[in-house]
């Protein structure tokens, strides 16, 4: 089980960050010729990005509900999201013709992605009793009181920390 971090915690990012949603969804479950092969792109995709953290994925987390399967991922900027998307001697663009070849628009398997550039001080993230997750986990994680107590104050959007609560002693 992962170690819960006690107390109050934000992420230590200050600037940009690309969060970028990536799965797919296992339309038609006997047809695991289509949907296996699909499945089985991402991890190789995974271990580069994390082997190379110069190819600029911050962290990823992994879920799973019902026939989807989602990779909520964080990279430093947009450009290198779309240089590793594009570069054929990387694993997604090999990945991605396979998958357009063989499944196509036959409906057996769906892939998604959603990307959303988020500009320096236009998120604020807290954690309470938590395991490392999210952009903590992905870029580091610190008291929250060294970034504010309030979300408007970590956000920029306030000169004064007032929290919605007291901070708990």
């Amino acid at each position: 089980m992962a170690s819960i971090r006690p107390g109050r915690y934000t992420a230590d990012h200050d600037g940009e960050v690309v969060v970028f949603l990536i799965g797919m969804r296992i339309n038609r479950l006997r047809k695991v010729r289509q949907w296996l092969p699909t499945a089985l792109a991402m991890p190789p995709m995974l271990r580069e990005l994390s082997e190379h953290p110069e190819k600029g994925l911050l962290g990823f987390e992994s879920f799973r509900r019902g026939r989807t399967i989602l990779q909520v991922m964080y990279w430093r900027s947009f450009d290198d999201l779309e240089r590793f998307a594009r570069n054929p001697d990387d694993p997604h663009l090999p990945a991605w013709r396979a998958f357009n070849r063989r499944v196509g628009t036959a409906g057996d398997v769906g892939i998604f992605h959603e990307t959303y550039v988020v500009p320096a001080q236009a998120s604020e993230s807290i954690y309470n009793n938590m395991p490392s997750f999210g952009l903590a986990e992905a870029t580091g994680a610190v008291e929250v009181g060294r970034k504010g107590q309030a979300a408007r104050y970590r956000m920029g959007a306030a000169d004064i920390d007032e929290p919605a609560e007291p901070a708990p002693v």
